[in-house]
């Protein structure tokens, strides 16, 4: 585990999270429901009050390279249980978004498959799962894990090989498209 300087925080990294996330961290006094009732907290590296702890003391590398923002399953537990109304789970999504925009690479699988999973709904319309896991497998270069679960599930029709037709197909493109051009992106046509 990494020590904490307490007298190196980064207040710039404090003031971000306060603005994207719209919630003020100082007011979290560690009562610690947010991690009683997180049902991610045994994947966690921090759990979330720890977490929020690290935020209020500006502790940007740790919190932006920890793998608890990234296995957050944005469920609102912690949100519902915080006696001072703090959107814990927003800030935990704000997390996820600096980390990715700073380059950490801390939770590169869990980004892999976020990635693979958002490229199936815009091929798609929504996931396909053995073309979510194909890409996954190719980008992490995982190529063997979890590959004795394959027969099973194949025999149990949980990876069909063509993805089903949607309607609305072309809205969910939309979606991708409108995004693409209101972040500056390109690639965000129809597949």
């Amino acid at each position: 585990m990494e020590h904490v300087q307490l007298g190196r925080g980064d207040t710039d990294f404090i003031r971000a999270v306060e603005t994207e996330s719209g919630q003020k961290v100082s007011r979290c006094y560690q009562c610690g429901n947010c991690t009683a009732g997180c049902p991610m907290s045994f994947t966690y590296d921090f759990t979330v009050s720890r977490i929020m702890r690290l935020i209020q003391l500006g502790q940007k590398n740790t919190v932006l390279s920890s793998k608890a923002v990234w296995m957050c399953a944005s469920c609102e537990s912690c949100s519902t249980r915080c006696p001072n109304h703090i959107e814990v789970a927003r800030i935990l999504d704000v997390c996820r978004h600096m980390s990715r925009r700073a380059g950490f690479g801390g939770a590169r699988n869990v980004r892999l498959f976020a990635d693979a999973f958002l490229q199936s709904v815009r091929w798609h319309g929504q996931s396909h799962e053995l073309g979510l896991m194909a890409v996954y497998k190719l980008l992490s270069m995982r190529l063997f894990d979890d590959l004795t679960l394959a027969p099973d599930m194949l025999l149990k029709n949980k990876l069909p090989f063509k993805p089903h037709r949607i309607k609305g197909r072309d809205e969910v493109a939309g979606i991708f498209r409108r995004y693409a051009q209101g972040r500056g992106l390109h690639g965000g046509g129809k597949k």
